[in-house]
């Protein structure tokens, strides 16, 4: 083979190694978000107690550390299930709360809704234009992070005001870290597909609880 004959098949390559990552991406992740809804429905049915905050955080990034060490083995796929079903029957009774309050189905299925048009918007717009996101990696680690102690910090101080600009900051972020994963898949920054499905599905876990909390709060549930 020549040079530029192998300069050629090289990239084809990649490009069927990129294709392969996202369709493996995309398949796990809604085996992981039905794996999870079905968690979801079992905490609801039953009317499980919330774990509360300590045991979620605990339960979550023990979890999300067990899958990194796993990603490269078939007990990857095992340990990503236990992490998206974990965090389904956490959701439960958050989704059980809601519910209960007056058009507490409508502020369900919108956030639910807004959910679903902002991921496929986002993913849809990544996969076509292939623009490269890859410069919001430092943006989001650590708008993230701050986000996150602020939400803390207005849970531990009960302070709503507070707790409702955190979500609303975790809509945008999450908005962004979707359009970022999904160009780092295009373009060869990730190509664990299982990593690709857990960052994806904490984007969409987290947008839907934010769009929750927000869409009850102004339609006067919260």
């Amino acid at each position: 083979m020549s040079p530029n004959e192998r300069a050629i098949a090289h990239p084809a390559g990649s490009v069927l190694e990129t294709n392969k990552v996202i369709r493996n991406t995309y398949i796990l992740l809604s085996m992981t978000l039905l794996f999870s809804a079905l968690t979801a429905g079992a905490s609801i049915a039953f009317n499980l107690p919330h774990p509360g905050l300590i045991l979620t955080l605990v339960g979550y990034f023990g979890l999300l550390f067990l899958t990194h060490k796993l990603q490269n083995s078939v007990w990857g796929i095992a340990s990503v299930f236990a992490l998206t079903g974990f965090m389904g029957l956490t959701l439960g009774p958050i989704i059980s709360a809601y519910l209960g309050m007056p058009n507490g189905n409508q502020v369900v299925m919108t956030a639910l809704g807004g959910t679903g048009a902002i991921f496929l918007g986002l993913s849809g717009y990544a996969l076509t234009t292939r623009k490269d996101f890859s410069f919001m990696g430092g943006f989001l680690m650590v708008g993230i992070l701050v986000a996150f102690l602020a939400g803390l910090g207005a849970l531990l101080f009960s302070i709503p005001g507070l707790a409702l600009a955190v979500s609303a900051m975790f809509v945008l972020l999450m908005s962004a870290l979707i359009l970022w994963q999904t160009s780092n898949i295009i373009h060869g920054g990730e190509t664990n597909y299982i990593m690709a499905t857990v960052t994806l599905y904490v984007a969409i876990y987290n947008l839907f609880t934010s769009l929750l909390h927000l869409i009850g709060a102004f339609s006067g549930d919260d």
